[in-house]
């Protein structure tokens, strides 16, 4: 009676904190450039002041996303000529929301990376965010696909590998969709969705109030395998313990 008693008591405690989700609605990535708390940021720069009263960046980081040869990952976005800027502002809040955003607890996932022990998946962005982007890119020139992998780094920046050819964004990916699901990775999931369904998370928002809150409440919200899957993890090592006692439950 004890052990079922003690298994119910945990069963209970994954659930409320699966429900609740506090964490996960107001935290920061275990990442290179990301502080370890969000927090008030009023110095933010340019494209990444909207989160200024919340963030999980730094104003020293906002400032560096914005240069032409920023220090965060040395990375050039000129690997096949110069980026237009209408395209480039689109990488710039790209940026912006990825070291910045508290609210992305829902799609964080672990990793074993040199620099960066979580990540981001399948993150819904808004359809109008992600058309935007691709239309403003359609015409820029890069040589790869994926972004996460798979460079010339022997310089100490990213240059295209040997036997890559540089074409349009719209060669090599063909669609918006294409281009926010697979540039980072399966970072991110293009919807249909729009920015008033309150359903998927916007790369850019004005005013005081971060509406990426909200969708991410409802994603935790409306995520049953999400608990079951945290249910599992904790309780496992738990029977297993029991098994190896030898005590029924």
């Amino acid at each position: 009676m004890g052990c079922v008693w003690l298994l119910l008591v945990s069963v209970c405690a994954v659930s409320v904190c699966a429900v609740s989700g506090l964490d996960k609605l107001n935290m920061c990535m275990d990442a290179k450039h990301h502080k370890t708390e969000p927090a008030p940021e009023g110095a933010l720069y340019e494209q990444c002041f909207p989160w200024r009263s919340n963030a999980c960046c730094t104003a020293n980081t906002t400032e560096e996303a914005h240069a032409d040869n920023s220090n965060l990952y040395n990375f050039n976005w000129n690997h096949c000529g110069i980026m237009a800027d209408r395209c480039k502002r689109h990488f710039i809040q790209d940026t912006c929301f990825y070291e910045c955003s508290p609210h992305l607890g829902p799609w964080i996932q672990k990793v074993d990376q040199s620099w960066r022990k979580e990540r981001i998946v399948d993150v819904p962005l808004c359809q109008e965010d992600c058309e935007s982007w691709y239309s403003d890119c359609r015409d820029s020139i890069t040589c790869k696909q994926d972004w996460h992998t798979g460079w010339n780094w022997t310089g100490g920046i990213n240059k295209c590998p040997d036997g890559a050819k540089c074409r349009t964004f719209a060669e090599v990916f063909g669609s918006a969709k294409t281009m926010c699901e697979v540039i980072w990775s399966k970072s991110y999931r293009y919807t249909t969705l729009e920015k008033s369904s309150g359903r998927c998370m916007q790369l850019w928002f004005e005013g005081p109030t971060n509406p990426n809150l909200e969708v991410a409440r409802y994603y935790l919200n409306h995520a049953p395998s999400q608990a079951i899957g945290m249910a599992t993890t904790l309780l496992l090592p738990l029977l297993l313990s029991l098994l190896h006692a030898g005590i029924p439950f």
